[in-house]
């Protein structure tokens, strides 16, 4: 007789839980919004600083007081101060979060939460209690300097009253600190309306929580780092310079897409960059079987130390920057370098444009091929043996068990990368054309991503450089949704 599966009995759950997670992820969405921190108590707090990069980060902090810190306007102790409020607030807002995570739990679980929900929002309000302070020191630090015209501009957090201070809290640490209270309201509400768990019951919480919970850091981080970002989109709609605000003044709507298609020299320059960045995503397509043949050569090495030696001697390129990469590149093929010294001549062939898309596709498969074989050794390893086993007793060869067994294996994951490679054809990267680029082969070399560079970061031009990478953004993911409709048709098969 089998035993039974136990399962986790499904707590009811109050809709006080729902709202109370969803002010936790609010508080927590707040941290990355600039308008929203809490931590520019002062004009001299940068107005792009999101409460997250000043708990995080002194650079940032204090980039706009440079002048302030050398004429003795204001003290380091006094911005130290709200780094440390917003590091104290930081971590309430995580022990909130963590109590969140951890209500989804059954009772026991959720008792164990109430401690967390409770003790965040006492160190959130503690955190806030540190930055109305560090105003207030900034004001006295600039009184006793004779400085108090220049730092107080009426848009520190007090009110001055004869020549005393007098600090309160801003709109914004209002805001965390009512979401902070009304945690607090709900944390209690819940408490109270929790049963007590039963004797002998373990913290437990149901699979499909626990996974969520699992996924979440990623699906964060991916929000943080691949869409947070795309917030700059906004700069394409402004005549912006480096260093400017946005205002209604600056606002052009549409003037800079128009540019991009009006212009005749932009134009030709987008139909030359357009032709480097097709040509080399071309060529990384049509060689992009090199991995799978690799990964399925190196799978055929009988000797297992041999094997893990090659593995290992082609991966680790994949962890060299292009820097070194260049610097290697230059040790070997300058005009100083060891071919010039051992066959003799005075070539520099890393200043020769002469096929460079070329020679760019070789040293991406040299830095690249080790790295991207790896899934597709994993996918051999996923190979039922017993397959390999009934193709021996037929009578198949070692070359007829790799084209009948261990190819169409491996076909399912190649063509998922090959319609990831086909969506990402405007997307070459920028390191390795950036360092081997020169006045020589930059025509050939510019691609797409470098080509934004360029405009961006050395021509300053950032809204028509952000309209250029919104468009290639956009057409990525047409990109995408056509190979997808492409595999579905053909393979009968879909990677969305």
């Amino acid at each position: 007789m089998t035993e039974k599966k136990k399962t986790i009995p499904e707590e009811p759950c109050h809709p006080v839980y729902s709202l109370q997670r969803i002010l936790a992820l609010l508080m927590f969405f707040l941290l990355f919004i600039p308008t929203a921190n809490p931590a520019r108590v002062c004009d001299l707090v940068n107005k792009n600083l999101s409460l997250l990069t000043s708990a995080i980060s002194w650079t940032g902090l204090t980039s706009d007081v440079g002048r302030g810190f050398r004429a003795g306007w204001v003290s380091e102790s006094s911005f130290r101060l709200i780094m440390a409020g917003s590091i104290v607030m930081l971590l309430g807002i995580c022990v909130i979060a963590v109590g969140a995570c951890m209500s989804f739990g059954n009772n026991k679980l959720k008792r164990s939460s109430f401690l967390f929900s409770l003790a965040g929002p006492f160190i959130t309000v503690a955190g806030e209690a540190l930055l109305v302070l560090s105003s207030s020191r900034i004001v006295e630090f600039a009184r006793a300097n004779g400085k108090l015209d220049r730092v107080y501009s009426g848009t520190l957090n007090g009110f001055l009253v004869g020549k005393s201070f007098v600090p309160y809290p801003s709109g914004r640490m209002i805001l965390f600190a009512a979401i902070g209270a009304l945690l607090l309201i709900l944390t209690i509400i819940t408490l109270i309306g929790t049963p007590a768990p039963e004797k002998g019951e373990k913290a437990q919480m149901e699979s499909r929580y626990s996974l969520f919970l699992m996924f979440l850091p990623f699906a964060l981080l991916t929000f943080i780092f691949c869409y947070l970002p795309l917030w700059g989109w906004r700069y394409s709609f402004f005549d912006y310079q480096s260093g400017q605000t946005l205002s209604k003044e600056s606002f052009v709507g549409f003037k800079w897409f128009k540019f991009l298609f009006e212009n005749e020299a932009t134009r030709n320059d987008i139909f030359r960059v357009m032709k480097n960045t097709l040509a080399m995503s071309f060529l990384g397509i049509i060689t992009s079987w090199v991995p799978l043949a690799f990964a399925v050569f190196l799978n055929e090495i009988p000797s297992k130390r041999f094997k893990r030696f090659v593995q290992t001697a082609t991966t680790i390129p994949n962890f060299i920057s292009w820097i070194l990469v260049y610097a290697v590149a230059f040790a070997i093929f300058s005009t100083d370098g060891f071919i010039n010294s051992v066959f003799g001549g005075n070539t520099n062939y890393l200043m020769s444009s002469s096929h460079m898309w070329l020679k760019m596709l070789l040293w991406g498969t040299w830095k690249g091929v080790g790295w991207s074989a790896i899934i597709y050794i994993a996918g051999i390893a996923g190979i039922d043996r017993q397959l390999y086993e009934a193709a021996t007793v037929d009578g198949a060869g070692r070359f007829q068990r790799i084209w009948h067994v261990t190819i169409p294996g491996l076909v399912p994951t190649y063509m998922v990368m090959l319609l990831m490679a086909v969506a990402g054809m405007l997307s070459n990267g920028l390191d390795q054309y950036l360092v081997f680029s020169n006045h020589a082969n930059a025509t050939d070399m510019e691609v797409l991503d470098l080509y934004v560079y360029n405009l961006g970061i050395k021509g300053g031009s950032i809204p028509l450089s952000t309209v250029i990478s919104m468009t290639k953004s956009l057409v990525s993911i047409a990109l995408l949704f056509m190979a997808n409709s492409i595999s579905k048709l053909v393979r009968k098969e879909s990677i969305i």
